[in-house]
């Protein structure tokens, strides 16, 4: 009868549902398989009624009865069926977490009998696993190897449903992996089962397990002692390889997902050395051809971390024409403003890390200057600092190279506005006075300073609250002073 909507409020409001609960403390397999089905159907989309039942105690009684009984499919259907529609209760997760509930399902999950049980049990360990308590849970009790050995059985198929559940499967380790215990547990110094196998994600053929395995890769690449023992195993030859698999009408989310892995394992200095001496930038350099803009978005970001304090990657890249080229393109890119916001910061990068004339020399022939200045004028104190760097750097460098493009853009009235903004960040404003200290040292745009009446802003910031502003701003006025 519960079957049917308009039969479930009337066998509430009679109180069937009060009267069915202890019915699951029977003995007798039949009454439990019934009581279950008749509790399930009555409480089916009532999230009240859920949350009663789990206050009534059911929780630890559905696991009990898939303990007690494991072998009865039918029993057991039913008490998954129950956990999959109260596991997104919280109170249903904490009830869960005193339970020791994954042993259970990671025995169900391996005697399941088609894909529909699995699909179940996949679902409740999703549901569960958004909980920290329970991820780490979870992974101490082998959630992970479970799932992995399960996919590992399911490769090569090619049946939807299987297809399927190496989806939801390779998801939920991913999620797992948030966890930083539940994380380093899995990985094991390298030699962890789970890590193994994601390993040989990136290789497969199968979309979503390459998607999967760079996401994972990424996961693991949190902490510096994981980056540098990846690299020393060789993982980086599989990410590139499975990036370039994809460059051309590829994987958008498989590329972006690989260019974060990288990204993540550039950030120790030692691993950026490495990666260099085996030719990462250039292999990566393979992706500018992509039309995508998330993947534009990470190529960027990579670049610039691989470039991040390692002055030669800085100069090799500061002076290929056909990446200057590409990174000026995206600095225009209207509709993008991640992608412009990340090539102007990779742009600043190449001269702040090689501090090469050369480099100067080539970012003002591709009219790089003026995104420079662009990115100057950003909503983002940390662009804002990094432009203003690179462009004191410049002019500190090829003062020549600079005069035009600084014209041309109006970088002096830009300055002026910011040493005047009254609510502009301090350190900003020390930024944009080092700029200007090094256009005054040059002497060859002393005429252009005092054109823009620099010498009003500088005046009002020597009584600054901020003495290290005031002094750079009294220093700079003496600089003028004696060179007029």
């Amino acid at each position: 009868m519960a079957r049917e909507a308009s039969v479930r409020e009337p066998c509430i409001e009679a109180g069937l549902v009060k009267a069915l609960v202890p019915h699951l403390n029977s003995g007798d397999q039949e009454m439990l398989l019934n009581t279950g089905r008749a509790i399930g159907r009555i409480c089916f989309d009532n999230t009240q009624q859920q949350d009663q039942l789990v206050q009534s105690g059911v929780i630890p009684r559905l696991v009990s009865i898939m303990k007690e009984y494991p072998d009865n499919d039918p029993l057991v259907n039913v008490c998954l069926l129950a956990l999959c529609n109260l596991a997104d209760l919280d109170c249903a997760r904490e009830a869960l977490v005193e339970q020791d509930v994954a042993d259970t399902l990671i025995l169900q999950l391996k005697r399941a009998p088609d894909a529909e049980r699995r699909h179940v049990i996949l679902e409740i360990l999703g549901s569960l696993g958004e909980s920290d308590a329970l991820k780490l849970q979870f992974t101490e009790s082998g959630v992970p190897e479970a799932l992995s050995l399960m996919i590992r059985d399911l490769q090569g198929h090619s049946d939807p449903h299987d297809l399927c559940s190496i989806k939801i499967a390779s998801n939920l380790i991913v999620s797992l992996l948030l966890g930083d215990e539940s994380m380093q547990k899995c990985f094991g110094e390298g030699s962890g089962e789970v890590y193994q196998d994601i390993l040989s994600w990136l290789q497969s053929s199968n979309t979503q397990l390459q998607l999967s395995g760079a996401l994972a890769i990424a996961n693991f690449a949190r902490n510096d002692s994981n980056c540098v023992k990846m690299l020393d195993l060789g993982v980086v030859p599989h990410i590139l390889t499975l990036l370039e698999k994809h460059v051309d009408e590829g994987d958008v989310s498989v590329q972006h997902a690989g260019l974060s892995a990288l990204r993540n394992l550039a950030i120790p200095a030692t691993n950026k050395v490495r990666m260099l001496e085996d030719g990462v930038t250039e292999r990566i350099k393979t992706l500018l051809r992509t039309d995508m803009p998330p993947v534009q978005f990470k190529l960027l970001g990579t670049l610039r971390m691989m470039v991040d304090g390692q002055e030669g990657a800085a100069l090799k890249l500061g002076r290929d024409a056909v990446l200057l080229a590409r990174i000026m393109e995206w600095c225009g890119a209207k509709d993008h403003a991640g992608v412009r916001g990340e090539a102007s910061r990779l742009l600043a990068a190449l001269i702040r890390h090689s501090r090469s004339p050369e480099v100067v020399r080539a970012v003002a022939r591709a009219d790089g200057v003026r995104h420079l200045i662009t990115m100057a004028t950003s909503e983002h104190v940390i662009m804002q600092n990094e432009a203003l760097v690179a462009l004191a750097i410049a002019s500190a460098i090829d003062i020549e190279s600079m005069r035009d493009p600084f014209s041309e853009a109006k970088l002096l009235p830009t300055l002026k506005n910011m040493l005047d903004d009254p609510v502009g960040a301090v350190e900003v404003k020390f930024s944009a006075l080092g700029l200007i200290c090094t256009l005054a040292n040059s002497g060859v745009m002393r005429d252009e300073l005092n054109s823009v009446n620099i010498k009003e802003s500088l005046n009002k910031l020597a009584d600054h609250s901020s003495s290290k502003l005031a002094t750079q701003a009294s220093s700079i006025l003496t600089t003028l002073s004696d060179t007029s």
